[in-house]
């Protein structure tokens, strides 16, 4: 009676583990949220427009203030031009504008090249737009893709790339020659990449963000997806943003109208005004977040874990086999869980085919409080490891 992609379809590994979390009490540095509540100014304007302002349907393709100040926030920030009118749809979060590209792109048979370890709605969305997922798989420590990778993925079937930068759940800025790769391969072919850029205001380091879209001769190939909810850290709000070119646009918002029609009108009037008015908050936010980041790193360390640097995104992670760890790492994080209490999400759920093993994802956008106790508890999860590994 039902689609039998999503009957044969398990629970996520966030909800997997994130139950057990649950059932444990453990500490949760699975699932991606943080702990901070976002900037109280946004907030209130969220509630006074509840109050206040317009409570009925706003456009399908969002508020005008919202289109104009996601135009001038790229503009400002990126260098990136968007007419707010004709080439930015606002969405329901970025899953559904992914969804919305999918389906605008997609026909059944095409095929969709992903980077995996890959986020896990990529392939699900692709397969129910009837088009088939072609892999390119990356390894630690660097995670990067070469010109006879791509070489190898693209076939005369293929109609669309996805592209996650910054990545989850590796933390890596893509480097730019990458960039320039796929790009060069996509202007070859004439192939769209539909851009998840939703961690791109979470970069450490001085690294910079660069858009696909901004790269020459991708202004009509890149469909740029940004997220409110990662930008101010209230991840329960989803609004999104796509971004592209007059030649897409018209059939993005197509899809999205069909999807969920429109977003709550007061979500959007707020991130509208935290556009407009940000203050310092996309320089103290990532700030904080790098702290944190560090934090957990030198905690993990101090206990004799290896951990990759993180360059974005509110994860790193961890290489079980350097830190001393002999099981797979889905065997050890359900260990964690469940005897440590602490929670965490093995890299080898991001992958359908030739899965690393050995790479554990922590959030670090948790308290400070939280973050040491966290490698505490990961420690205890090791000694546990070692024992059941050598049956003494």
């Amino acid at each position: 009676m039902v689609h039998p992609l999503y009957a044969a379809m398990p629970p996520t590994i966030f909800d997997e583990m994130s139950g057990l979390a649950r059932a444990h009490g453990a500490l949760n540095l699975g699932q991606g949220f943080p702990d901070d509540p976002g900037p109280e100014t946004v907030r209130r304007a969220a509630a006074e427009a509840v109050l206040d302002g317009y409570n009925q349907y706003p456009p399908s393709r969002g508020l005008p203030e919202l289109r104009r100040a996601v135009a001038a926030h790229y503009a400002r920030t990126q260098g990136l031009t968007f007419d707010p009118d004709a080439q930015v749809t606002v969405t329901s979060g970025a899953t559904e504008a992914l969804a919305a590209a999918i389906l605008a792109l997609v026909e059944p048979g095409d095929e969709v090249i992903l980077f995996q370890p890959a986020y896990d709605a990529y392939a699900p969305l692709v397969r129910r737009a009837g088009g088939v997922p072609r892999f390119v798989t990356l390894s630690p420590p660097d995670w990067r893709w070469t010109a006879a990778q791509l070489e190898a993925a693209f076939t005369p079937r293929t109609r669309a790339v996805i592209l996650n930068s910054p990545v989850n759940p590796t933390g890596v800025v893509v480097p730019h020659e990458d960039l320039e790769t796929l790009a060069a391969a996509c202007r070859a072919r004439f192939v769209p990449v539909i851009c998840d850029e939703v961690w791109e205001h979470l970069v450490f380091d001085g690294a910079v963000h660069a858009p696909l879209i901004a790269l020459p001769g991708m202004a009509d190939l890149a469909v740029k997806i940004g997220s409110a909810g990662k930008m101010f850290g209230l991840t329960g709000w989803k609004v999104g943003f796509l971004c592209a070119g007059p030649a897409l646009s018209p059939a993005l918002a197509r899809a999205h109208q069909f999807l969920t029609f429109t977003t709550p009108p007061n979500l959007q009037a707020a991130v509208a005004f935290g556009l407009e008015t940000p203050g310092d908050w996309f320089e103290a936010m990532p700030a904080r977040m790098q702290a944190s980041r560090d934090r957990l790193t030198e905690a993990l360390q101090r206990e004799g874990f290896e951990v990759a640097r993180s360059q974005a995104t509110y994860f790193l992670t961890v290489d079980l086999p350097g830190s001393g760890v002999d099981e797979p790492d889905r065997a050890f994080a359900v260990r964690a869980v469940s005897e440590a209490g602490v929670a965490a999400i093995p890299v080898s759920a991001f992958y359908e085919t030739d899965a690393v093993t050995r790479t554990l994802r922590l959030c670090f956008a948790k308290a400070d409080e939280v973050l040491d106790e966290a490698a505490t508890r990961l420690a205890r999860a090791r000694d546990l490891s070692r024992r059941a590994v050598s049956g003494t």
